[in-house]
This record gives structure tokens, C-alpha cells and sequence, in this order.
């Protein structure tokens, strides 16, 4: 074909698109200028006197008339896609439909200042430089409800807005409360706004997109969909054209392709406070920071809630920031009530939540409700099952979709290697609120203590495979979890939650979990020896439960736990008083094994308060009845206990004897853990011999028993290492570096200051005022007197802020002996007097022996 034929065609085609076009574009003025005339003459015919047949005739026709044109001005269109028609919008000024900032929005600028990189390439200054771009910018910003999402997109769009000449286009898509927003409508939406006139039906959405791509091509347009339901509404909106861009806010993350997601979070405190000084006043704020933090800590640090107590406060100049902290902490009071000024969700954090709450299904709705109702600041996924009374895939999957409607918050990966789950405060009380209406008290506590019972049966299990003597006679060794976890790791990570629902049991009076849940924990702080406030507290508790369910047998385990725990804080006095109460239960009951036990227990505290003849009595009386009873692995533990006796009265021989008899008995049973306990035992009273020896001048033994000792401490130090027991490891080090060889004294006190630091690590204070008093030994051996005096004073004044008289008396009677050995006579008097007056207090005949002679030596008395 020639260029003339083609240019020819191209003409008449030109010609004839414009007189359909001219068609199309008289009709609308032909149909109205016949409907003109049906309407005068509907009116003039009011007026004259003709027949009503001839009314009606003249009516008819024009009406028919009109139609006829109509048809076939667009008789030409059919079959054509519609066709963008200029209206009054494109002739003027582009749509510029972005909503206003908001006067007082702070606290984004790290993540303004992020966006503003990612859409550098946009700038005049460095946009003829960057390579050319192949899709548009598309920024999807997704957090929970109230977070800000909106305000801070709006912030960035306008910073950017004259990048886009073309036009800036907004779409809130959430719509209604039970309306959704289809694309359809929004791509109308736009194309009317850019000017678009459909003089057609524009069928349906890939027609729709068609022509938004086609009027969008070779356009900088900015589009802002706000509050994004899922991706289906979004995507079919994006354009392809490079230079255009879409910034979109949900409430969940979208993944769309080609998008830069960021997930927006609640503010920090100085963001929050500053929040709060904009609305509220600098002044205010700066007069009552304290308040101020409390307000924004009860806000959630969420920025509307924020907004809402400051926009209240500013409109009540009256009101003091410590007020309204008051109202918000109040529990009289309904906090959302509170942080609401109006229905809509950008003035009440309730209505906001509500939107989101709605848009879950039934089983999520429920799911909300139940994991509000429990105390644990944050759970693993198996707890959602429980919640369900489902199974726990069923329950976490529930969980997932919860957190991509932000309503459920990731808290991170545990030491279990397993996913935990929190509620923000005020989604808490949301969903706390929405369960009282919609569930039953019953339903309600139900849910709850099936938990509990997870948390119990789980507990039961780690505690059992960890210390399996604690629970039945003859127990060997388990394998761990089958997660893999350790005992440490799985109490480390659990431990809050622990309490706060041991809290919850008994605030249900559910006693029997309250016991069994934390008979488990004790059992688990008892073998770890970590964490003891939190083991006295729970013993405690379940002390309370065993009474309450008037149950002898738990109440005497329960108060053996408690003895436990109080002879390691050194309060020896109660700990001696419930290992005797519980002796007296079980031989009530007839339970050998609980008696010999209990016997144990009063041997162990008689034996810490330093009444080593009657601690011996007890002692020697329990290992009849384990031998009896034919508990191996009790009876070899407390030939131990009895050795570390018979080592403080110098019965060292008899001592070793005993000892290697229960390294034996654990090293046949494969009692790994227990072996190396023995061995720091053995090497304890060895180090006690070689002393002795060295006291007497027999330099040659002496120093043969110093290395034997060094070496088997140090040993049992490694094994405890490598099973990473810290607190057995501490006790290992302190041991290895009270051994007393002068030829070892910097490596001695290498060993006790690290012992200190793994006990203060592990929050065991008893232990850490123990081990200052090795390491004030250490310094004076090593003739850093001032150091070491200064280091036994701190033990003293912990021993007796613990209220271990005992132990006390013991650090006086060293601090005084260290004294006498700087020369400082004098100062030695006072401590060595306090000493041998706590000692004839505890009715201690050797203690009060030993502190007299220190106290003449200070006196000078011969």
C-alpha cells in the first residue's frame, strides 16, 4: 500500500471517528432540547382546553421523537470501547484531592526521611540523572489501628505532591462499616476526577483499567488509596507508567508485588510526650513529666489514644496531666471511654478497633475475645488451641490471621525456638470488653483454664525430665523435651507467663491447678536454683492452695519446697520450722519416702545454722530410711550431705569415705549431674584437709592436697560448664578459689569474682553475700587488706539485711580475724564481740568458742 493510499485511510478514518464523535457529543444537547420542549408543552397544555385524546396524541409523539435521535446518535458507538470525553475538570486545574495535614503531627521523621529516599529518584534535581524507571512507585504502610498510618502518609504526600502535576488522587476504601469498596468504583471515581466523561456504559473492571492505564500513560499522577482492606482492592488500581506513584495505608500487610512495605509501630516515649506537649501545651508537660510518661504509657503509646487525652486536655486548660493519668489507671473507670471524644474511628481508639475487630471472621472474633482474658503478657501459638479447646495448628493458624489484622502482635522468638504472642494494652481491653458481651462467665473461664492446664501438663513434663528423683522413687534420668529445649531455657522463657497465670489460678480459686502448676515450677526453680524471689513466691502459693484443698500430703510437699527456698535465702529459722512441720505430715500419713525426705530437710537446716550434732542425728536417720526404702539415688545424695557434715567437724577421713561411696552410686546409675556434685563435695573437704594439714606444718602433705583438691574442683567446675548449669558452676568456682593454696592466690581470686558475677546474674543474693565473703578471703591472702575488709563488710551488712543470724555471726568472726592479721587490733574488737553474741543467741557452742578466742586475741588476753 502507498503512503498516499495510507495516509488517505487514515483521513477517512480520522473523518469518521470525528463525526461519531460529533454524533455522540450532539446528542446529549438534541435529547435535551426535545426533553425542553416535552416540558413546556406539558405545561402550556395545562392551559388551553383540548381533548385529553388530543393531549396525550401531541405528548406521545414528541416522546417518541426524542427517543429516535437518542438512538441514533449512538447507534455508532455500539461494539466501541468507551471513549474518554474532555470535560470542564481536564480544561482546568488537575484533581488535587489529598486531605489535610494535621497540625500537630509529629514523631516520623526517621521514616519520612526512609521514603523520601526511596522516592529520591523523583526529584527534579535528580531525576534526569537516575536511570529510567520501568514501574511506578508503589509504598504500602501497615500497622495496627490508631498507629498513624493515615496521617503520616498524607505528611509525605504533600512533601512530594508537586512532583505529581498531573494530579493527586485519594480513595479512603474502607467505605461503610458493612460496605466494601470495589475497585470498579474507585477507578470511576478517578477518571471523573481527572476529567473523564463516560458517554458510554464502561463495562466492566478490565475495561475500566484500560482506560485508567490509557489516560494515565505519560502522566506524574500520585494516587493515595487509604485504609486498604486486602490486595484485590489495590492492585487492579495500580497504573503501569513509571512516573506515576501509589502510597497505600492498611491495617494488614498487603504483599503486593513491587512494593516497599513498611510496618508502622507505636510511638516511643520522647515521640509520645512530644506528641502529647503539642496538643496539651509545652508548659503543662514540662511540669509534670513523670505524669506525662504515665499518660503515654496508659495510652499504649499509641498515637491516637495520645491525641485524644492531649486534644482533651487542651480543651480543658483545668485539668492537670496527673489527673488524667488518674483517669486513665483508674479501675473504676473504662479506659476507651476515656480515650474517646466522638464515634468516629479517628476520635475514639474504640471505634477504630471495632473496625478492625468486625472485619475478622466468627472463630478470629473468638479467639480475640479468649486470649484477652489471660494474664500471661505473651504466649507461644499452642496456647490458641487451648483458647479453642482446638488443636493447636487449628489454634495458631486463628493466631496468624490475627496478626495480619494487627490485632495480634509477634513479641519474638523465645529461647525454645518457638513464636510468642502479645496483645497491645488497649486492643487487651478491647477484646476484654467485647467477651463480657458476647461470651459467658463460664465460657470465659473455661477457656482460661485450659491454658492453665497446658501450662501445667507442659511444666510437669520439663520438670520431670529435669530433676525425675523429685517426682517418684528410683526415677532415672529422661531424655529432654522432645523440642530440644533445656529446663533453663524453656523456664527462662516461660517464667512470666508462669506466674501470671498461677496469679489468675487463684484468683479463680482454682486450687488444684494452682498445686499441681506450681509444685512444677518449684521443682523446676529448686533444680536450677535460679530465679528466687519467684520461687519463695510461688512455694508460697502453693503452700496456700494445699491448705485450701485440705490435702496433708500436698501441703507437706508444698512446705518442703518452701523449706527449700527459705534455707537458700538464709532465713534458716522458717526454713527448719516447715521442714518439721512436713516431717510430721508425712510420718502422720506413713509415707517413708516423703518422711525420709522431710528428715533430710531438718538435717539440711540444722546443719546451715551451724547445730552440726543434731543436723547429724537427722541426717543419718534419713539415710537409714532411703537405704530402707531402697531409693538409691536419695540415699547417695544424702551420704553426701552428711560428708559435707563430717568434713565441718573436721572428720575428713570419714568424710572422703562417704563421699566416694556416692560418687559410686551415681557414676553406676549414670548420674551425671549428681556425680559432679560430689566431686565439688570431695574436692571441698579435701581443700579442708590440706588447710589443716598446712596449720600444722605438715607442708609436704598439705601441698599434695591443695593440687589433689584445685584439680577436682576444677573439674567438676568444667562438667557443670559444659551442661551449662551456671549456679552448680558458681558454687564449683567459688570452691576452687576458697582452697586457700598460697602459691594460687591470684588464680583463687579469679575464681570467686567470677562466681560473685554468675550469682548476681542469676539473682541468688544469698549466694552473692556468700561468695563476697571468699572474696574478701582471697584478698587477704593475697595481703590486700583494705580491699578485703572492704569486701567482708558488704557480706556482713547482706547477711543481715537476709536475716541470717548464722552466717552473719561467721562474717563478723572473718572480718575481725582479718583485721587482727593488718594490725588493726582495736578495730577487731567490735566485729568479733557481735560475733559471739549472735553466736550464744543460736545457743552455737563452737561458734561462740572460735569468736571468743578472736575476741581475746583483740583484747590482748593470753
Amino acid at each position: 500500500m502507498t503512503v498516499a493510499k495510507r495516509s488517505a485511510g487514515r483521513g477517512e478514518r480520522g473523518r469518521a471517528a470525528r463525526s461519531a464523535r460529533a454524533a455522540r457529543n450532539a446528542a446529549p444537547w438534541a435529547v435535551g432540547g426535545l426533553t425542553a420542549v416535552v416540558t413546556a408543552l406539558t405545561m402550556s397544555l395545562d392551559l388551553v382546553s383540548l381533548p385529553t385524546q388530543a393531549q396525550a396524541a401531541i405528548m406521545a409523539g414528541v416522546t417518541v421523537l426524542a427517543g429516535t435521535v437518542a438512538w441514533l446518535s449512538q447507534r455508532g458507538a455500539a461494539g466501541r470501547e468507551p471513549e474518554p470525553v474532555a470535560g470542564p475538570a481536564a480544561e482546568g486545574a488537575p484533581p488535587a484531592q489529598l486531605p489535610p495535614v494535621i497540625s500537630h503531627f509529629t514523631g516520623r521523621d526517621a521514616l519520612l526521611a526512609d521514603l523520601h529516599e526511596l522516592f529520591a529518584d523523583t526529584a527534579p534535581r535528580r531525576r534526569a540523572k537516575a536511570p529510567a524507571r520501568t514501574a511506578p512507585h508503589v509504598v504500602s504502610i501497615h500497622g495496627p489501628a490508631g498507629v498513624g498510618k493515615s496521617a503520616l502518609v498524607t505528611r509525605f504526600a504533600h512533601e512530594i505532591a508537586d512532583r505529581y502535576p498531573d494530579g493527586q488522587l485519594y480513595f479512603d476504601l474502607r467505605g461503610g462499616r458493612d460496605a466494601r469498596v470495589r475497585p470498579e468504583e474507585v477507578l470511576t471515581g478517578f477518571l471523573l476526577a481527572l476529567g473523564v466523561r463516560l458517554t458510554t456504559d464502561p463495562g466492566g473492571l478490565a475495561d475500566l483499567q484500560k482506560l485508567w492505564w490509557s489516560w494515565a500513560h505519560g502522566k506524574r499522577i500520585l494516587v493515595f488509596l487509604d485504609n486498604a482492606r486486602d490486595a484485590e482492592q489495590v492492585q487492579a488500581i495500580i497504573p503501569p507508567e513509571p512516573r506515576c506513584a501509589v502510597l497505600v495505608t492498611s491495617r494488614q500487610p498487603l504483599y503486593l508485588r513491587n512494593t516497599h512495605d513498611r510496618r508502622l509501630h507505636e510511638f516511643t516515649e520522647s515521640q509520645g510526650i512530644e506528641l502529647l506537649a503539642r496538643l496539651a501545651g509545652d508548659d503543662r508537660v514540662a511540669a509534670d513529666l513523670p505524669a506525662a510518661v504515665e499518660v503515654v504509657e496508659l495510652c499504649g503509646h499509641l498515637p491516637l489514644a495520645i491525641s485524644i487525652c492531649g486534644g482533651r486536655l487542651a480543651a480543658r486548660a483545668s485539668w492537670t496531666l496527673r489527673e488524667m493519668a488518674g483517669r486513665l489507671a483508674d479501675e473504676s473507670r473504662d479506659r476507651l471511654d476515656e480515650l474517646e471524644v466522638a464515634e468516629q474511628i479517628d476520635k475514639s481508639v474504640r471505634a477504630s478497633l471495632r473496625l478492625s475487630y468486625e472485619d475478622c471472621t466468627a472463630a478470629q472474633r473468638r479467639l480475640l475475645r479468649s486470649f484477652a482474658l489471660l494474664a500471661a503478657p505473651d504466649v507461644q501459638g499452642w496456647a490458641a488451641g487451648e483458647l479453642l479447646g482446638a488443636s493447636p495448628l487449628e489454634g495458631e493458624d486463628l493466631l496468624e490471621a490475627l496478626v495480619d489484622a494487627q490485632l495480634v502482635e509477634y513479641s519474638g522468638r523465645d529461647a525454645t525456638g518457638g513464636t510468642r504472642y502479645r496483645m497491645h494494652d488497649l486492643v487487651r481491653l478491647f477484646a476484654r470488653e467485647r467477651a463480657e458481651q458476647e461470651d459467658t462467665p463460664e465460657r470465659r473461664r473455661q477457656a482460661v483454664e485450659r491454658v492453665i492446664d497446658g501450662y501445667r501438663e507442659r511444666a510437669e513434663q520439663v520438670a520431670a525430665a529435669r530433676w525425675p528423683q523429685d517426682w517418684q522413687r528410683q526415677a532415672r534420668p529422661r531424655p529432654p523435651d522432645p523440642g530440644g529445649a533445656t529446663a533453663m531455657d524453656w523456664l527462662g522463657s516461660e517464667r512470666l507467663a508462669l506466674l501470671a497465670l498461677l496469679g489468675q489460678a487463684a484468683e479463680l480459686e482454682a486450687w488444684t491447678p494452682v498445686w499441681r502448676l506450681g509444685r512444677a515450677a518449684c521443682s523446676l526453680f529448686h533444680s536450677l536454683r535460679v530465679f528466687w524471689q519467684e520461687w519463695r513466691d510461688v512455694a508460697e502459693l502453693t503452700c496456700r492452695a494445699a491448705r485450701r484443698l485440705d490435702d496433708p500430703r500436698a501441703l507437706g510437699i508444698a512446705l518442703l519446697e518452701r523449706s527449700a527456698v527459705l534455707g537458700g535465702q538464709g532465713r534458716l529459722t522458717e526454713a527448719e520450722a516447715d521442714a518439721r512441720e512436713a516431717l510430721r505430715l508425712f510420718e502422720e500419713l506413713r509415707e517413708r519416702w516423703w518422711t525420709a525426705r522431710a528428715l533430710r530437710a531438718v538435717g539440711m537446716t540444722l546443719r546451715n545454722a551451724g547445730n552440726l550434732d543434731e543436723a547429724q542425728r537427722y541426717l543419718e536417720r534419713a539415710v537409714e530410711t532411703f537405704r530402707e526404702d531402697g531409693d538409691q539415688w536419695w540415699l547417695a545424695r544424702t551420704q553426701r550431705n552428711l560428708g559435707e557434715l563430717w568434713q565441718a567437724q573436721r572428720r575428713y577421713t570419714e568424710a572422703r569415705e562417704l563421699l566416694e561411696q556416692a560418687l559410686a552410686t551415681f557414676q553406676a546409675n549414670g548420674n551425671a549431674y549428681s556425680y559432679a556434685q560430689s566431686l565439688r563435695a570431695l574436692g571441698e573437704v579435701m581443700a579442708a584437709e590440706a588447710r589443716d594439714l598446712a596449720a600444722r606444718d605438715r607442708v609436704r602433705q598439705a601441698e599434695g592436697r591443695f593440687v589433689q583438691a584445685a584439680a577436682i574442683l576444677e573439674r567438676a567446675a568444667e562438667a557443670f560448664r559444659l551442661r551449662h548449669e551456671q549456679w552448680e558452676e558458681a558454687r564449683c568456682l567459688r570452691a576452687a578459689g576458697e582452697v586457700g593454696d598460697h602459691r594460687n592466690g591470684l588464680r583463687e581470686l579469679a575464681f570467686v569474682s567470677r562466681a560473685e558475677e554468675m550469682l548476681a546474674a542469676l539473682g541468688d543474693t544469698w549466694g552473692v553475700a556468700r561468695t563476697r565473703l571468699s572474696v574478701g578471703r582471697a584478698l587477704d591472702r593475697l595481703d590486700r587488706k583494705d580491699e578485703a575488709v572492704a569486701a567482708i563488710e558488704s557480706a556482713v551488712e547482706s547477711f543481715r539485711s537476709l536475716e541470717d543470724r548464722w552466717w552473719e555471726a561467721r562474717a563478723l568472726r572473718t572480718l575481725a580475724e582479718v583485721l587482727l592479721g593488718a594490725g588493726r587490733a582495736g578495730q577487731a574488737v567490735r566485729p568479733a564481740g557481735q560475733a559471739l553474741e549472735i553466736y550464744r543467741a543460736l545457743g552455737d557452742e563452737a561458734g561462740a568458742t572460735q569468736a571468743q578466742a578472736v575476741l581475746d586475741r583483740a583484747l590482748g588476753v593470753r
